[in-house]
């Protein structure tokens, strides 16, 4: 009869998986200290996932939008800020070889209504619209002497605007003050746009900042190859008006509009890390009060498996398989409840912290993308949270003296 015969190492590697097991088993046996730390965990990883998931969201949407926006902006500069530049320019960069179409555009701010709600006027020719703006109350503007203007949804609730309501003069212009009609209500797939936005022609929206002539950029779509071409050209190009005639030429390219639109979500991403290590180091002592310090009853059973013969090294594995079960358990949740914030609750009061304009109940689908380096991050952050705290208060528990632990 043969008789198997088990080695050493065999051996080792069998009381290693013993006692990883007791390290599960130990997970629903302190129920109290097992929930304490995933609420810990929640507290923590829940809004630090749901807010770089936002900020990846918008930050996609914005560059989807440069992908469809102009190869240039031709725009004006003064004392190193913006101003502004003749209409009629668009027309001598039209003519220039390689450029395919040249658009005036007006952006800029006002106040609307007796909450004094920030808004964003765009004055753009009908075809640079987005191709997935749509309108779905009424119709798009027209030009003419009166003020038409295109509300995006989430404005035209807080507002309580509808198609055909009047909006009382909110600016002061050298012609008059004149009242402007709203003739349509847009939602467009791109999120991002339907922030506070009202569309009206380039000639209106110049009355409405009593800026006649004048626009904030000029829109350059140019032909495949003639990018650089066009660049310099423009470049020697006059834009400043009349009125003005010290502002200089400014032209920013796609890629150059990029990387500038990509440093604003960078830096709210590195304020919300930084802002999120403290509540780590929070998260830290709230693990390291619930393993062990002030708690009689873990001492007393660290001390108990000493004098059954366990080893510092296998308190200590123990500890950690039933701390990276607790941390497995709470990222997977966190992860669970940030996609439920996002997708079911609109990431409500959060999406405002990253979405320029958004209020606490946000009027449009937020957008946002969970990708894989928060995800990784979260879940290391996770282990160094659970094992500092518990891994430390193990140790001293299982370093000292058991008869003296018992007590």
């Amino acid at each position: 009869m043969k008789h198997r015969v088990i080695t050493a190492p065999a051996c080792d590697m069998l009381r290693i998986l013993r006692v990883a097991e007791t390290g599960l088993a130990a997970v629903p046996l302190h129920s109290a200290r097992s929930i304490v730390i995933v609420l810990a965990l929640l507290a923590v990883l829940v809004p630090f996932l749901t807010g770089l998931a936002i900020s990846a969201g918008f930050h996609e949407q914005t560059q989807l939008s440069l992908d469809h926006g102009a190869d240039m902006y031709v725009s004006g500069e003064q004392f190193g800020r913006p101003a502004p530049v003749e209409q009629s320019v668009a027309e001598t960069i039209r003519g220039l070889p390689g450029v395919k179409s040249a658009t005036p555009r007006v952006v800029g701010r006002v106040e609307i209504g007796s909450e004094r709600i920030e808004a964003i006027v765009i004055g753009i020719s009908m075809d640079q619209l987005p191709a997935q703006l749509e309108c779905i109350e009424g119709r798009l503007y027209r030009n003419g002497p009166r003020n038409e203007l295109v509300i995006g949804s989430d404005l035209a609730r807080r507002l309580r605007l509808n198609v055909g309501s009047l909006i009382p003069p909110f600016y002061s212009s050298r012609e008059g003050e004149h009242v402007s009609e709203v003739v349509g209500i847009f939602r467009a797939d791109a999120s991002p746009w339907q922030a506070r936005v009202i569309l009206t022609s380039v000639e209106t929206a110049a009355k409405i900042f009593d800026q006649p002539g004048l626009a904030t950029d000029l829109i350059v779509h140019c032909h495949a190859g003639y990018e650089s071409q066009v660049l310099a050209t423009i470049s020697r190009i006059a834009v400043a008006p009349t009125s003005n005639p010290s502002v200089r030429t400014r032209v920013q390219t796609r890629e150059a509009l990029r990387a500038n639109l990509s440093q604003g979500p960078a830096r709210r991403e590195g304020v919300w890390t930084l802002s999120s290590i403290f509540a780590f180091a929070t998260a830290i002592l709230v693990v390291l009060a619930t393993s062990g310090i002030g708690l009689s009853e873990r001492r007393r059973e660290v001390a108990i498996l000493k004098l059954t013969g366990w080893q510092t090294e296998d308190v200590l594995l123990r500890c950690f398989v039933e701390s990276l079960a607790i941390t497995v358990l709470g990222t997977a949740l966190a992860i669970v409840i940030a996609y439920a914030w996002l997708e079911w609750f609109n990431g409500y009061a959060i999406a405002a912290l990253f979405i320029p304009g958004a209020d606490a109940s946000v009027g449009f689908d937020v957008p946002y993308r969970f990708v894989p380096g928060p995800i990784l991050i979260s879940t290391f952050i996770a282990i160094v949270v659970v094992m500092t705290g518990s891994l430390y208060a193990t140790w001293r528990a299982a370093t000292a003296q058991p008869r003296e632990a018992i007590r």
